[in-house]
């Protein structure tokens, strides 16, 4: 396939690519470390294995697919999916979602459109902050990511914004895939989901017709993701205070990483992704309510919030974190007192986990229960 050169700095790599990426992955120490610590074989084998995946989705089902399957049989209580609202799987679709883990999202899904049935995998937007070492930058794009350029401003964020834009057209249009990106930039610390205007409009940037043509064209679906445990919480929660006391707050380096590393491997309970039905019928509908631009973006992130809401998968921790927040027992019904010590226990673990000089205890614990009572405050919202 002829790709533009415009896309060359972001896109992953075509099968073509691969065999001189594959070969110097190989030769970087920092990588033969790292794979030789997440798979059981020498190393070796490994770089055979990698020499004899053709594609990029053979190599996702080679080394990925397995490696998620073993961590979520050792730090999850499982994982569900239910994309019956999507039942035409020889479309191709940008799923919008919820975003809880810099990592684990993506690489959840693209297991999870597999279990469900989908011949191919999701091409993921990734941010170029999280490319710390030169393999993962070589790894991710293997993996079907490609590059969203961070901490960009005027002219230069607009040029990244529009190339960004016209890439995912390209990519569901013309190369068949399906792409991933979180309905906001960076996750929501406090799991109070928000789909974002300006992602709506940069999705208009690219493809061809009006402005309805090009969101249609995408194929739309918006994509719930629930986690019972977030273990990357009492991080968000030590960073909320930071932001808070630190008017020029920065992330220290190596941040990014630990919490990649954080979330990959701790205990994230049950997973349950839950797709909306495509929106393009919605799209039309709300372009007929809204002929006005001003009055349609509007209308549309109101859409995704509500789908979004709407099917999340809500645990007992949920309900027992807003009725602790909230200092009552009305969703008392809905947990046992087994669930609200088991929770109540995690809550101070992880609390005991946040390691700031002047750490603000009350705060921190309401930065916590929020994280876990704002989707089902979020959910409520939806229901009649």
């Amino acid at each position: 396939m002829n790709i533009p050169a415009e896309f060359d700095h972001i896109r992953p790599y075509t099968p073509e690519e691969l065999p001189q990426v594959y070969e110097e992955l190989i030769a970087d120490p920092a990588f033969q470390q790292v794979a030789t610590t997440i798979l059981p074989y020498p190393f070796e084998m490994i770089a055979a294995q990698m020499r004899q995946c053709r594609t990029n989705l053979q190599f996702e089902k080679t080394f990925f697919y397995d490696f998620i399957k073993n961590l979520l049989s050792k730090n999850s209580s499982g994982m569900t999916q239910d994309f019956s609202k999507v039942p035409d799987k020889t479309k191709n679709y940008l799923f919008i979602s919820n975003h809880r883990d810099i990592v684990m999202d993506p690489a959840l899904l693209s297991v999870a459109i597999i279990d469900a049935g989908w011949e191919n995998t999701t091409e993921i937007a990734i941010g170029d902050n999280l490319l710390a070492y030169p393999w993962i930058k070589r790894l991710v794009r293997i993996l079907k990511a490609f590059i969203v350029l961070r901490g960009l401003t005027g002219r230069q964020q607009l040029e990244v914004l529009t190339t960004m834009s016209r890439y995912i057209h390209f990519a569901v249009a013309e190369k068949h895939e399906n792409v991933w990106i979180a309905q906001r930039q960076g996750r929501a610390k406090d799991s109070n989901d928000r789909t974002q205007e300006s992602i709506l409009k940069m999705l208009t940037i690219g493809g061809e017709g009006s402005y309805v043509d090009r969101l249609k064209e995408l194929n739309i679906v918006p994509l719930s993701l629930s986690y019972e445990y977030d273990p990357c919480d009492y991080l968000k929660a030590r960073e909320l205070q930071q932001r808070r006391d630190q008017a020029h707050f920065h992330k220290a380096e190596g941040e990014d990483v630990n919490s990649m590393k954080t979330g990959i491997l701790g205990f994230k309970g049950k997973i349950h992704f839950q797709a909306a039905p495509c929106i393009n019928d919605e799209i039309d509908r709300l372009a007929e309510l809204y002929p006005k631009k001003t009055d349609f973006y509007p209308a549309l992130t109101r859409l995704m919030d509500e789908q979004i809401f709407s099917n999340y998968r809500i645990y007992p921790n949920n309900y027992v974190a807003l009725d602790w927040l909230q200092g009552q027992e009305r969703y008392a019904d809905h947990y046992t007192p087994e669930d609200k010590e088991r929770f109540t226990g995690y809550i101070h673990q992880q609390m005991s986990k946040i390691e700031l000089p002047e750490k603000d205890e009350a705060f921190l614990l309401t930065q916590l229960l929020r994280m876990y009572a704002n989707p089902l405050i979020n959910y409520l919202s939806t229901q009649p």
